[in-house]
């Protein structure tokens, strides 16, 4: 590097002394010969130093990439900005189709629809202007797109509601078969499998089993003279149907009723007693769990969950509340379990036949005074 250096300096310094000699020289010629052409030799002189000098060298050109720099950049801009525009499009109209989908129902939105589909269709007055004539086209236009893209939308819908209808709702209108006519009078007592007529459990030593509930052979064989027996359960059928068999070898039990009959709703399967076929006034829906898994509270009986506790009467305290019920056939249940405030109705019930008794006994009693 440094011998390169040297010799563009020792280059530029001969060249520097070349040029003063030739300026020497030319100026010595001019004024022994300017009588004769000055002008000529002033020309040729002027041209010889100018032929001597080095022009500068052009600036070099730019490269091929810098001169591309500029539009590949503002193409890479507009296509960024094309693309995002085009997501967050895309992202806010799912976004509000899902808001729809969640606030309003099928028929909301078809309501809704009917001003939209109405302006698609406008046409103006024959008695218009040429200029409201083309507004109105124009508008219709404008509209006809958003029109169409609702109506693929509420076909969607209705697709998917129909499909998701088949999991989240029971399989039948009428999930029992009518009732016979004379069996019209009777009530319909609908029971609950787990924590209530049975428990299963699981360990690894011996996996899982199954334990019936104390009383439940009795409970079943003396209220199968009272009532129609139903089970309800949000098991799958395959687990509901041999468990009765084991649990009901007398089929004191009439239907059994399995998960594909339940109404799936906010994650969990509910009984819904309005699909039984049967009139609300006469069901009763017994279960350890009844408040949370049934849609009708107004039919329900609640019982303590079993846990395997070994000294467990609860089934046996509620036949002669049960029993009192088949017997006096009440207008309407749901008045008179609504009058139990949700307490426990087998204790409650207790109390109030011992009340009973004791006002009777001092009727009676004062009845004898009288007559005395």
């Amino acid at each position: 590097m440094s011998s390169i250096v040297l010799r563009s300096r020792i280059i530029s310094k001969a060249c520097r002394s070349k040029i003063i000699n030739r300026r020497v020289y030319s100026s010595e010629a001019v004024s022994s010969s300017s009588s004769s052409n000055p002008s000529k030799e002033t020309i040729i002189a002027s041209q010889s130093i100018l032929s001597d000098h080095s022009a500068p060298p052009p600036p070099p050109p730019p490269p091929p990439a810098a001169l591309e720099v500029a539009p590949e950049v503002s193409g890479r801009k507009s296509w960024s900005f094309l693309k995002y525009g085009l997501i967050a499009s895309i992202t806010g109209a799912v976004g509000y189709t899902g808001y729809l989908s969640y606030k309003c129902s099928y028929e909301e939105i078809e309501q809704k629809a009917k001003a939209l589909r109405a302006a698609a269709n406008y046409t103006p007055s024959e008695d218009a202007s040429d200029v409201d004539k083309y507004r109105g086209l124009l508008y219709s236009a404008a509209m006809t797109v958003p029109a169409k893209a609702l109506e693929a939308y509420l076909d969607l819908r209705r697709l998917v509601e129909e499909n998701v209808l088949e999991f989240t709702e029971p399989t039948s209108d009428k999930l029992l078969p009518d009732l016979h006519p004379a069996e019209q009078h009777v009530f319909t007592l609908v029971l609950d499998l787990n924590e209530t007529l049975l428990y299963t459990d699981w360990k690894r030593e011996r996996g899982w089993r199954t334990f019936k509930r104390p009383g439940v052979d009795a409970f079943l064989e003396h209220l199968a003279k009272f009532y129609e027996i139903v089970v309800y359960s949000d098991q799958m059928n395959m687990y509901v149907d041999p468990v009765c068999e084991r649990l009901d070898p007398n089929h004191f039990i009439r239907y059994r009723l399995s998960r594909g009959a339940t109404k799936y709703q906010n994650g969990k399967h509910y009984r819904d007693l309005s699909k039984l076929n049967r009139d609300p006034a006469k069901i009763l829906y017994l279960s350890a769990h009844a408040f949370d898994t049934s849609l009708q509270p107004e039919n329900c009986v609640p019982i303590k969950p079993y846990k395997l506790e070994s000294e467990d009467t609860a089934l046996l305290d509620l036949i002669p509340f049960l029993e009192y019920v088949a017997r006096n056939s009440p207008a309407d249940i749901r008045k008179v379990l609504q009058s139990y405030e949700r307490q426990d109705i087998a204790k409650e019930f207790l109390e109030r036949s011992k009340d009973y008794q004791r006002r009777m006994q001092e009727q009676r009693q004062q009845g004898r005074f009288w007559r005395r």
